[in-house]
């Protein structure tokens, strides 16, 4: 994070006197009195200063001084035991007891540092990407699909429909919806999803049926998921929820997200017990868990 320094706009600079020896332009009249010529650097008329970050309330913004750049996060004192530190919209957050020092929180900054730079950056990453998302639902536009992109077609004149295989797609396939050329993003969207969604159910279906019998194990149930924050989930009720937005992604990390949720239904944790049952059922899930990490929930459907 940066403090930029106050960004100066000039809207009428004053015109530059003429150099030595240079004539003046002949519709140009010469004053009949002398004028001093006008400062080096006039002074602007509107100086833009950029508004600070304000933390959520109840926080106080800080800023703390380090090589390469100064880090503004929000301190919130709290009655916790140990100071907390979160990423909220690509800003850290702080949360510490009444009793820690200034010092102590700064150490516990410098001492997470590559982590918050880790996760501000991809914080980041996502606000861009959000931010450029609405190019994406228009005619000719282009989404992933189990690891493919796929082109967006309008066509009010045909039903819905998916001029490949659905479930083998290859990239340029179209996606036909049935809606004008006009229809606006959000409703290119709401179709769009509604027919990943359906895929989705379908796909996720198969694939958590092949891996259940792989692990001799059994659900009372799963459902799809609209979770900003995570890819899925199981329950000690033997309940397991998939992220729809799975669907955007190749079918070799989908697969490693429904071992991973089925490895929990015999050890509800992340101990070595655990991976190793993650690796019976899924033998290349670390080349998948690396390739997962660069994803998000939040910032799909863009790559």
């Amino acid at each position: 994070m940066t403090t930029d320094a106050p960004q100066q706009l000039s809207l009428f600079d004053a015109a530059p006197a003429p150099l030595p020896g240079q004539p003046r332009a002949a519709s140009q009249k010469s004053p009949r009195t002398p004028t001093a010529p006008p400062p080096d650097n006039p002074a602007p008329l509107f100086v833009l200063t950029p508004q600070p970050w304000m933390p959520p309330t109840g926080y106080r913004r800080k800023l703390l001084r380090r090589p390469g750049e100064p880090l503004e996060y929000g301190l919130r004192r709290s009655h916790r035991r140990s100071i907390g530190l979160t990423i909220r919209d690509a800003h850290l957050l702080i949360q510490a007891p009444s009793w820690a020092s200034q010092s102590q929180i700064e150490t516990a900054i410098h001492t997470k540092a590559g982590w918050i730079d880790r996760k501000l950056r991809a914080a980041q990453q996502r606000l861009d990407v959000l931010a450029v998302r609405p190019a994406q639902w228009r005619k000719g536009g282009h989404i992933p699909y189990l690891g493919v992109m796929i082109e967006l077609a309008l066509d009010s004149a045909r039903t819905l429909h998916f001029s490949g295989n659905p479930t083998s797609p290859d990239h340029h396939d179209q996606l036909f919806l049935p809606l004008p050329d006009n229809a606006g993003p959000s409703r290119i969207q709401e179709r769009t999803q509604g027919w990943l969604q359906e895929q989705a159910r379908r796909d996720f279906g198969i694939r958590l049926q092949a891996i259940l019998a792989r692990a001799g194990q059994t659900i009372l149930d799963w459902r799809l998921s609209n979770a900003q924050g995570r890819w899925g989930s199981c329950s000690s009720t033997r309940r397991i929820h998939l992220n729809w937005r799975l669907i955007h992604l190749p079918p070799t990390l989908i697969d490693y997200v429904v071992a991973h949720e089925v490895a929990h239904l015999t050890e509800m944790n992340h101990s070595p017990a655990f991976w190793r049952e993650v690796e019976h059922l899924y033998p290349d899930f670390k080349q998948a868990r690396d390739a997962l990490a660069q994803h998000h929930p939040g910032s799909l459907p863009l790559f």
